[in-house]
């Protein structure tokens, strides 16, 4: 068998196996310290029993794990995450996961728990992670590239990372969709990447990880779930996602594309919000999409459904068009999210429900 596709294969099998492996030590440990979500604590919740958290830590170590391994023998072609970027990551993800479990263990207020991915977004800058450049979405040869300054780089990496955490964040609310998600949106990363990275590219191999740990995760995660990621494994879901995005050439648009419309009900909420003169991440509830959907006689496993197949559709595209196509797609996809707010609303105007 071609080596390439051995170091694919062991990519994915490494980190799913490995996840399968740690996820039950990690929900014992949660259980044993009970760090559980009780969902008697709020009535937007939809498990009916106390479920383990922490699962989140299970990905943040297979993954790292598999790519240390990789690095370390050589596996892989590392020349577009040096080492310094390597651990950037690394020890941002291990923020995030320590904010996460003292979140989860001692629940945080909301102006304390943001303090960790702010601090995570900015150690990946401080290890040089940037972007020096974005590309003309119409295409065309002429000025096809606009390069950007350092500061406007800086800024567009962390609103771009703090939206895809906090869109993984608020996702979180049914067994098996964050952890669905990532599986969809990590494939189609790496497909993409294919089309013009070089073999066994570190950056297409970071994808296949993740698809791979989340893939562990989510046959626990899955309906009905036995442990949930907890605050640190939902941000720290995002924060790849979005990390990957960018060093995989600042396929943000692809990466757009899969996440959409989580991304566009996070944005409608939080407009939401501001209109009634509520802060925007001071407490959650059942405005999101996922919710709604539930609220006008979907199920859990058919609304867990529709938003999968919604990023794979989507994700599709991705693969397939042109820039000026995926401008394209990005329209469709709001067009979408603006024909499901309305179908909800007329759902539950016929059966009056607020």
């Amino acid at each position: 068998m071609d080596k390439n596709i051995l170091i694919y294969l062991f990519a994915v099998l490494g980190s799913f196996l490995l996840t399968v492996l740690i996820v039950p030590l990690i929900a014992a440990f949660a259980k044993k310290r009970n760090i559980v979500d009780d969902p008697k604590t709020a009535a937007r919740k939809v498990h009916p029993a106390p479920i383990p958290l922490l699962g989140g830590t299970a990905i943040f170590i297979s993954s790292f794990v598999i790519l240390f391994i990789l690095r370390f023998f050589h596996l892989a072609n590392f020349s577009l995450i040096p080492d310094r970027y390597l651990f950037g990551i690394f020890a941002a993800g291990l923020i995030i996961i320590i904010g996460g479990y003292l979140d989860d263990k001692y629940n945080l207020r909301p102006s304390r728990q943001i303090f960790f991915p702010v601090i995570a977004t900015l150690a990946v800058m401080f290890f040089g992670i940037n972007i020096g450049f974005i590309t003309n979405p119409f295409g065309g040869a002429v000025s096809s590239i606009f390069y950007i300054s350092s500061i406007a780089g800086s800024v567009i990496i962390f609103f771009w990372l703090m939206g895809m955490m906090y869109t993984a964040k608020f996702l979180d609310g049914l067994d098996g969709l964050v952890s669905g998600m990532a599986v969809i949106a990590s494939l189609i990363i790496f497909l993409v990447s294919l089309d013009w990275d070089v073999a066994r590219s570190a950056t297409g191999l970071w994808a296949l990880i993740l698809l791979g740990s989340a893939l562990g995760f989510w046959v626990y995660n899955w309906q009905p779930a036995k442990i949930f990621l907890g605050e640190g494994g939902a941000l720290f879901i995002g924060f790849i996602l979005g990390v990957l995005s960018i060093i995989s050439g600042s396929k943000i648009t692809t990466t757009l594309l899969v996440v959409g419309i989580p991304a566009l009900d996070v944005l409608w909420v939080i407009i939401q919000r501001i209109f009634k003169k509520e802060s925007p991440f001071s407490h959650a509830d059942r405005k999101h999409l996922h919710f709604q959907l539930l609220s006008v006689g979907l199920s859990k496993r058919e609304s867990v459904l529709l938003l999968y197949l919604i990023a794979l559709a989507f994700g599709s595209l991705a693969i397939f068009s042109s820039s000026s196509g995926k401008v394209a797609s990005l329209a469709l996809l709001i067009a979408l999210m603006i024909l499901l707010i309305f179908f909800i609303y007329l759902r539950k105007r016929k059966y009056g429900r607020s």
